[in-house]
């Protein structure tokens, strides 16, 4: 077999595949700078939601050098000849076709946004061995897998302006037509798994239609109908290129940007790119949940970080898996599948009671704040009262009294979980247990705690004199009240500039699982 040079491959390809076309457009499509702004701020929203997953949290703390290191580091510049000679040489079906907006966008990725290329690199090492395994199922073109960097930078939280949510992009109505769960407490389009199937169908579907996978990929982005109606305006023609200017203007962007995409996650290296070493656990397994569990049932009993838990299953809404007569997937370490089975039934019976109360599902309506309402207090008992304390909720003081949630709910005429800083509680405890509790309410948190043999897993504001005290004056502060279903994640995506770290220690909050609805949380100063 005779060895082609670089440069009789360059001359192959000039020839088999002619650039003219590409270079002649260089004439009749000047790159516009509103077609390239939309896709560079998705890339800067979506780096911001980035930087928020535990996973990348953990790496980005462990690189010292992740937000300088570019200053040391040597930025090459290519000619086009050469990234002709390179997009050639890369194995694909789909056309991948070089002109100045291509250009324009490889500029992007390798010079103006190479923390955020460093990061999907890392995170790619994750996601693209799935993303193979599918597309390989469904016979699809693997190198389509590059489309998840334009549309979410492989981010499964992602959300756009229009409410396209995950890794694809999926708005709600297409989601369902590719039978992917959404409501209150699951949202597959979150799924890297299902969601990737439901994309991996889509884009087949749209091939059907154009026979033509960039045809296709400006589809996904802006819907057949536009694309239809660019063809119909353009007399006819068929090529992504002839369309461009009767396309919307976010699609556009949106094919050079695949193209560049694939050319950068390609040649990184001769860009001087290095991927982000994540701590996401690349060996995992998934077991099928049966029956109603928390996350945080999982975490506490088996010792997994909760927001490990959390950014590795993000398509449970509340960290509530739900039986709805079918099963759901988990997501865990692979060393800790097992340990899952065999401590199954402990962890469903781990504070069951506090996360799944079964009278939510029988309540009788009665008369708010009727003391007749109550029954009598059990028999040979003992009666307490408790100053509920800044951070106190129902399942700590539970766990404290040995009594159970319902029955605090039942004594103070809680319909909740919504207990007041300085509210009193009443609370019964056996006779013989009663010496127990004695000065209870007198404890500090950490004291309480040891009582259980449990640790402190927040920090006491009066303990750091550190942390901003949250009795002060809230007319200084933007205020946002928790709302069912809230997290931090969420409630921060809502002000621009806020992170999610940011509102923990406005609020004097260490686990970010520790918010209640009704609670008020401090956003940011007033300006």
């Amino acid at each position: 077999m005779v060895k082609l040079t670089c440069f009789t491959v360059l001359c192959l390809y000039l020839f088999v595949f002619p650039v003219s076309a590409s270079f002649m457009l260089q004439d009749t499509l000047r790159i516009n700078k509103e077609d390239t702004t939309i896709i560079e701020l998705n890339f800067d929203t979506n780096l911001d939601s980035l930087l928020n997953l535990y996973y990348v949290e953990q790496a980005v703390s462990t690189d010292p050098d992740f937000w300088n290191h570019d200053a040391d580091s040597i930025i090459p510049d290519f000619s086009d000849s050469v990234y002709i000679q390179r997009i050639a040489m890369i194995p694909s079906v789909v056309n991948l076709t070089y002109n100045t907006i291509v250009r324009r966008y490889i500029e992007v990725y390798s010079r103006q946004k190479r923390n955020l290329v460093e990061v999907m690199l890392g995170l790619s090492q994750y996601y693209f061995p799935i993303f193979d395994e599918i597309f390989d199922y469904h016979n699809v073109p693997n190198e389509l897998k590059y489309m998840s960097i334009i549309e979410s930078a492989l981010n499964p939280r992602a959300y756009s302006r229009a409410r396209a949510v995950g890794l694809w992009q999926f708005m709600y109505g297409t989601g369902r037509v590719y039978d992917l769960t959404i409501n209150s407490l699951v949202d597959e389009r979150r799924d890297p798994i299902k969601s990737t199937h439901a994309a991996v169908r889509y884009l087949k579907d749209l091939y059907n239609i154009y026979n033509d996978w960039i045809l296709a990929v400006a589809a996904y982005n802006c819907g057949p109908g536009n694309v239809n109606k660019a063809i119909r305006r353009a007399g006819g023609k068929k090529n992504y290129w002839d369309i461009y200017y009767f396309l919307p203007r976010e699609t556009r962007g949106h094919v050079p940007a695949f193209i560049a995409a694939t050319y950068i996650m390609n040649y990184y290296k001769e860009h001087n790119l290095k991927p982000l070493t994540v701590s996401l656990p690349f060996a995992n397994d998934t077991v099928m949940v049966s029956r109603e569990l928390h996350l945080t049932q999982v975490s506490e009993v088996m010792g997994i970080p909760m927001q490990l838990l959390r950014d590795m299953n993000p398509q449970y809404l509340t960290d509530i898996i739900p039986f709805t007569g079918k099963p759901f997937s988990l997501k865990l370490p692979l060393e800790q599948t097992s340990r899952f089975i065999d401590l199954e039934e402990t962890l469903f019976a781990y504070k069951d009671s506090v996360f799944f109360n079964p009278e939510r599902l029988t309540i009788n309506p009665t008369t708010a704040n009727s003391r007749a309402s109550f029954e009598p207090p059990p028999e040979n008992s003992t009666k307490f009262t408790y100053t509920v304390k800044s951070g106190d909720n129902l399942g700590y003081i539970s766990m404290w009294y040995n009594v159970r949630v319902s029955d605090l709910r039942y004594w103070n005429n809680i319909r909740g979980n919504l207990i007041r800083t300085g509210q009193k509680l009443i609370i019964y405890v056996p006779n013989g247990s009663a010496s127990r509790f004695t000065n209870m309410d007198e404890l500090s948190f950490a004291e309480k705690q040891a009582r259980i043999g449990k640790s402190v897993s927040r920090v006491n504001p009066a303990q750091n004199q550190n942390i901003v005290n949250f009795t002060g004056n809230h007319d200084e502060y933007v205020l946002y009240t928790v709302k069912q279903g809230d997290t931090l994640w969420d409630i921060a995506k809502g002000y621009p500039g806020i992170t999610e770290t940011d509102i923990m220690q406005l609020n004097n909050i260490t686990d970010a699982g520790r918010i209640q609805v009704g609670q008020i949380l401090r956003i940011k100063p007033k300006s």
